[in-house]
């Protein structure tokens, strides 16, 4: 006994659901070492008994050695007397503490997995729910902490002999493995008709017959129902389209393999590590000129959006067809994607013609991710499934815990507690009865499953997001309003680590501003606790209010009229395709009735784009920006000057009024160039190009008046690559230090991160 050592040891992070237990009795029992192992709240709790030497070999293992799906965040260790038992048990889970223990998020199926699919004398040869301890549902399928089976939506499946013994062996890869079935207890396939009628016969063969016959096929996946037609095929494809009411919006594609990603899109060394990843997300790539890939696939795009299978469903839908599949939501437009079977058959049944269903329930919603590179690097556009629940760290701790209502559009939320920021999946655009559900259902699921209880809530300003009502509403926290483009900087230095000041530069559609206008072009000095207009893109009104969203040709007749004070030239093809309705709309702008004015930098896009003859009417929000990037010569160097108007910021008064940015006067030039006979395609990339040197001079303008030489760049308009690559590349040759999203999105999904981190540092401040 003397010899003998024994370690109380604490491991935090995400630790359950990740082979923790099973690595930590290998490792144990390798090393001639007894105790135990099990989960709480907290995570996993270790006791070690053995020699000093094995002992610390152990901990040293812990700490540069972990299971791959394992993310340690903290390791603690004590001593304890020796007791001298021997043996080493993985103990029952306990409950009743303070809950730290982390949610992983759902895992790709792993090679091990595909390759015992792939045998036909193995007992889960051709199963389509085979998964083990490296791979397959969490997040989506858990309803409590901490992970075991009976939290799960597995508990109604009981495990079979063979797959009981495969759980209880710590030599077996599926030990300890919650969701581990096979074919004779799991979850079973089905193929049913709108009617709920089941087909006799392979469920994934009559899928793949039905497919390759032109029809549409609702899927169900891991975090809910897809919608899939062959995406070759532009008989199916319309069809989608037609039925689902999205118009023109790109649908994804789900290749077979890399190989088969490849002969559809550009796939670099970057694209294809994420592709092939363990997270599995929707990736945004340059598109084949020779990709056999239906035309209205993705409609006036270059870039196609492709994800590799990530369930064996999947492996086994695409290896039956040979062929890839457009896999977009299960929904009708702008509803959240239906993941219910009695409502997916409700809500889908007048879009698919048959569902690929089965019967293991999804607990939580969630949509695919989407990821868009940028010099190499990742650059979320929509962060869900594969990377939630994964918790950010916060470089700051928060004093008290903090909930964050997000925006209206592209909704998320946040939940932050200590060092830990948790950011939703994707819960859409808060418009309708079922998002709103889905965001109160997502908030209290949070709660629940990472022990917090919001002492602060902090949300928009607009008084009529229903978000912020949502906020309001409740009694039981101090509630913190943040400035939307505030948020959008103040996320990028979350994402970051940063606490400012930094130059920020927020550019998207809309938001609420604190003098009444809707900003959307803007210049801060900006910190957590705090920012200062310093500039911003000069107002013009929106003639029709949210009809000038829809319609960029409104925000077209009022930049022309601005530019060229009342006398447009004549032959312009905005104003001749809209004559019925133009004088109107020019009145509206110039009485400002109905036409409230904003800074938006996204409402100047969508007015060149109406100008260049890209896009009169939208189907969904920012399709015009979208498309003029698209249109933009990338080889174009050329660009339109844009002096910043006076009001210019004095050092000695660093309160003084913000410089304007007269947009009206890139419209002139735009019009100018399109007058002399340049290609649109060029008049495009100048106007690109332009936006960016304005972005440098607004900075440089700033720098001035402050000393900043951080510039953080967030708000939609970001999204835009090409802008993005000319306006970063612009400010770091004047020396400037660049600060990018990289975790999330510079979206209305990054919102809730920057409310939280406000809140979280003006909790600091005073305190």
């Amino acid at each position: 006994m003397s010899s003998r050592v024994r370690a109380a040891i604490r491991v935090e992070g995400i630790v359950q659901g990740v082979g923790f237990r099973p690595y930590v009795y290998g490792l144990a029992t390798g090393l001639g070492l007894d105790g135990l192992v099990g989960n709480d709240e907290r995570g996993v709790f270790i006791e070690v008994e053995g020699g000093p030497g094995p002992v610390r070999e152990f901990l040293a293992a812990l700490r540069d050695r972990p299971p791959p799906l394992a993310v340690i965040e903290r390791i603690s260790a004590g001593a304890l007397p020796a007791t001298g038992e021997t043996g080493f048990v993985i103990a029952r889970s306990a409950t009743g503490g303070d809950r730290r223990a982390l949610v992983p998020p759902d895992v790709a199926t792993c090679d091990d997995c595909l390759r015992e699919m792939d045998d036909p004398a193995d007992r889960r040869y051709r199963y389509a729910f085979t998964n083990c301890t490296n791979c397959g549902p969490r997040f989506t399928i858990v309803r409590d902490v901490p992970y075991d089976r009976p939290n799960t939506t597995m508990a109604g499946f009981a495990m079979c002999a063979d797959c009981a013994r495969e759980y209880h062996d710590p030599a077996d890869r599926r030990f300890h493995a919650q969701p581990v079935c096979c074919p004779a207890c799991g979850p079973r396939l089905r193929l049913v008709d709108g009617d709920g009628r089941e087909a006799p016969g392979d469920p994934v063969a009559l899928a793949a017959e039905r497919l390759l016959a032109a029809q549409v096929l609702a899927v169900k996946g891991l975090g809910g129902y897809h919608l899939a037609a062959v995406a070759g095929s532009e008989q199916a494809v319309a069809a989608l389209r037609s039925r689902k009411h999205r118009e023109d919006k790109p649908f994804a594609v789900m290749a077979a393999d890399l190989a088969q990603a490849g002969r559809l899109c550009e796939v670099g060394e970057a694209a294809a590590e994420l592709l092939t990843g363990r997270e599995r997300p929707i990736v945004l790539l340059v598109r084949r000129a020779d990709a056999e890939v239906a035309p209205s696939a993705a409609p006036g795009n270059r870039r196609l959006g492709v994800m590799l299978p990530y369930t064996p469903l999947h492996h086994l839908l695409l290896r039956a067809l040979g062929r890839p599949v457009v896999l977009t939501s299960g929904n009708v437009s702008d509803e959240p994607i239906a993941y219910r079977d009695d409502e997916a058959v409700e809500r889908l049944g007048g879009i698919a013609d048959a569902f690929l269903t089965h019967d293991r329930p999804i607990h939580t919603r969630t949509d695919d991710s989407v990821i868009r590179l940028f010099r190499g690097r990742a650059v979320p556009v929509r962060r869900s499934r594969g990377y939630v629940p994964h918790p950010l760290p916060l470089a700051w701790e928060c004093p008290r815990p903090v909930l964050a209502c997000g925006a209206e559009l592209k909704n998320t939320f946040c939940l932050a507690k200590g060092s830990h920021a948790f950011v939703s999946h994707h819960i859409g655009d808060l418009e309708n009865y079922e998002t709103s559900r889905s965001f109160t259902e997502g908030v209290e699921h949070f709660a629940r499953l990472f022990d917090v209880v919001p002492e602060v809530v902090a949300h928009d300003l607009h008084p009529e997001y229903l978000s912020t009502k949502y906020a309001l509403e409740r009694a039981d926290a101090d509630l913190v309003g943040v400035q939307h483009h505030h948020a959008h900087v103040a996320s990028c230095l979350a994402d970051n680590g940063v606490a400012g000041p930094v130059i920020g530069v927020a550019f998207d559609g809309l938001g609420y501003g604190t003098d009444g206008t809707l900003w959307g072009g803007e210049f801060l000095v900006a910190g957590l606790t705090g920012f200062e207009r310093a500039g911003h893109l000069a107002t013009v009104p929106m003639p029709g209010g949210a009809a000038a969203i829809r319609e960029p040709w409104r925000m077209a007749a009022a930049y022309l009229d601005l530019a060229f004070d009342g006398d447009i030239p004549a032959g312009l093809g905005v104003v001749r395709r809209n004559a019925a309705r133009w004088d109107a709309v020019v009145a509206l702008a110039r009485r400002g009735v109905s036409a409230p004015r904003t800074s938006s930098v996204g409402r100047l896009f969508d007015a060149v784009a109406a100008i260049l003859g890209v896009r009169d009417a939208i189907t969904y929000e920012g399709q015009a920006a979208v498309e003029l990037e698209q249109r933009a010569d990338p080889a174009e160097r050329g660009g339109y000057p844009c002096p910043l108007t006076p009001g210019e910021r004095d050092p000695a008064q660093p309160s003084g009024p913000p410089f304007a940015v007269p947009g009206a006067v890139l419209v002139r030039a735009v019009v100018d160039d399109l007058r002399t006979g340049a290609d649109p395609s060029v008049v495009a990339a100048r106007f690109h190009n332009a936006v960016a040197g304005l972005v440098a001079d607004g900075c440089d303008r700033v720098r001035a008046a402050t000393g900043l030489c951080a510039v953080a760049l967030s708000g939609g308009v970001f999204q835009n690559l090409l802008l993005l690559d000319r306006a970063a590349g612009l400010l770091e040759r004047r020396g400037f230090h660049v600060l990018l999203h990289h975790r999330v999105p510079p979206n209305d999904g990054g919102v809730s991160l920057g409310q939280a981190a406000v809140a979280a540092a003006l909790d600091r401040e005073r305190r």
